[in-house]
């Protein structure tokens, strides 16, 4: 009995994770999509940093080819900042539209995986 109680909590925490990195990850693109279409530097500062918050978080659960472009776009948000914290309205936006490539690829990445790992489960 106590097997089958750790068994079903590893395997609660694993589906746990995976809806909780996905949730920031797609909350994170919504607000590098709205950073995109700002048309104040103060409003890209807003959302890109909103949207820099979620995307950590999400990093933390992420794997692979996910983490990696979560941390790029990670890396364009903290440009997109520091533009709009300079005024600089067009070099932000252009790095807050490379931080939603990098999100939306980031996602792609871990839908693919995930489906993946439930055609293999299925197969099993």
């Amino acid at each position: 009995m106590k097997k089958l109680t750790i068994i079903l909590s590893g395997l609660l925490l694993v589906s746990t994770n995976y809806v909780f990195a996905k949730d920031h990850s797609e909350v994170a693109l919504d607000h590098a999509k709205m950073a995109t279409s700002a048309t104040t530097t103060a409003d890209v500062v807003q959302h890109a940093g909103a949207a820099l918050d979620h995307t950590l978080t999400a990093a933390l659960a992420a794997k692979s080819i996910a983490k990696n472009h979560l941390n790029a776009g990670a890396e364009e948000l903290e440009k997109a900042i520091d533009q709009g914290n300079l005024g600089q309205l067009s070099s932000a936006v252009s790095h807050s539209k490379s931080a939603v490539e990098h999100i939306a690829a980031a996602n792609d990445a871990a839908n693919a995986g995930n489906s993946k790992n439930s055609k293999k489960n299925i197969m099993e």
